[in-house]
């Protein structure tokens, strides 16, 4: 699983934010019991003080402070038991101050061993939704939510099914390609058809259910998209520079790019160049990517480089939107 290096520091922002509040209360603990009870901060003074003692002259001894630790240990059970009869006495439960990291298996550091650590993967899923929610406005987008009363069930001129006949198959082949992402049969998706039938709805529902499940998601607008890589090239400006390079990688290296409204850009020798790198790496890579275009079949071999075209209608599993408008149907619903 890739990660997006983007979201990946955000993650680790809020984590370390976390561990910053726990050892705050745990501080502000302490410091309310010792001055309660003075005499748990001078037991707490005499376990630090023999315990790095011990260890200090064993060490410099060339001796195992293992064994030295265990005598250690036994000698101040008995300010143990008193520390903790002293707390009970005055309220505060068993262990109250026995401070230790949110996450055992990590020790707050997000990683066990050269692992990503549970708890951080789950901040990072949480960044990643939020990442989405701030391009794709994801709210009730989810798989359950679809709704296929929206299409029509009569059949569609020249095409031989109703529009909801289509949309069912669609909606399969979206659910099975998001459920079973990283081992589904199909690696990329060319979603197209007109304005208003669907495409960013099922979009969203397959990045929503990918990062659910862990994998680095990536979406914008092919305008955005190139703005960034244009950026990258002819900036004067190094942090801008440096942004956009940082976005170009996100679209190259996440488990799945979603590049909407594709045909959306202005057509220039540059674009197309950027276009066929994302495209081609990807393919290379074995990396996932589904497009968005409201541009038909003949219309994409018109418009990109005959090396484009190639890849995107060979290698993409075409899924075709028709149908009307579902703004209209909504409105005239109402």
């Amino acid at each position: 699983m890739a990660c997006d290096g983007k979201v990946l520091r955000r993650a680790i922002n809020r984590l370390e934010q976390q561990k910053q509040r726990h050892e705050a209360i745990q501080e502000a603990r302490r410091e309310e019991v010792y001055r309660r009870i003075p005499r748990i901060a001078r037991i707490d003074a005499q376990l630090r003080e023999s315990i790095i003692g011990i260890i200090g002259t064993a060490l410099k001894n060339g001796a195992d402070p293992v064994p030295a630790i265990s005598v250690l240990r036994d000698k101040n059970l008995d300010l143990q038991a008193e520390r903790e009869e002293l707390l009970r006495s005055y309220g505060y439960p068993s262990g109250y101050l026995d401070f230790g990291p949110q996450c055992k298996k990590c020790g707050d550091t997000g990683y066990a061993g050269m692992e990503m650590c549970d708890c951080l993967k789950e901040l990072y899923r949480e960044e990643q939704i939020k990442e989405l929610s701030n391009l794709l406005n994801l709210g009730s987008q989810s798989f359950d939510s679809f709704e296929f009363d929206l299409y029509s069930d009569k059949p569609w001129p020249g095409v031989g099914i109703s529009p909801r006949e289509n949309m069912e198959l669609v909606y399969e082949v979206c659910l099975d390609y998001a459920r079973k992402f990283g081992k589904y049969h199909l690696n990329n998706l060319l979603l197209c058809g007109g304005t208003g039938l669907g495409k960013t709805f099922l979009s969203a529902c397959i990045a929503r259910e990918v990062s659910n499940r862990g994998f680095s998601v990536v979406y914008d607008t092919a305008v955005n998209v190139f703005a960034q890589f244009e950026e990258q090239k002819f900036s004067r400006d190094s942090d801008d520079s440096r942004d956009a390079k940082d976005e170009t990688r996100r679209y190259l290296a996440c488990d799945l790019l979603i590049l909407d409204d594709l045909g959306t850009e202005m057509t220039t020798s540059f674009i197309q160049s950027a276009l066929y790198q994302i495209i081609n790496s990807r393919l290379v890579s074995g990396r996932r990517t589904i497009i968005s275009t409201n541009l038909s079949e003949q219309e994409l071999q018109q418009r990109y480089t005959p090396q484009i075209a190639s890849r995107i209608l060979g290698e993409y599993r075409k899924l075709p939107f028709f149908g009307t408008d579902l703004r209209i149907v909504k409105k005239n619903k109402q």
